[in-house]
């Protein structure tokens, strides 16, 4: 899957802010990514991030994966 630093996820579960954006942050073995409703990051392996990701937003287009 094509995850690159400035894309924003959508996640299968919505974080408990509400919000299921997060914004990519550090791309590697792990992921960290940033809510975008309350701005708490998170790192992640790169195998469960591609298991949950809904859809990928890039520069305003949504991805399908």
């Amino acid at each position: 899957m094509d995850i690159r630093v400035g894309d924003i996820v959508r996640l299968k579960k919505e974080h408990p802010c509400k919000s299921r954006e997060w914004l990519v942050v550090r791309q590697g073995a792990d992921f960290k990514i940033r809510c975008q409703g309350c701005a708490h990051e998170v790192m992640l392996p790169r195998e469960k991030l591609e298991k949950n990701v809904r859809r990928i937003i890039r520069q305003g287009k949504e991805l399908i994966p």
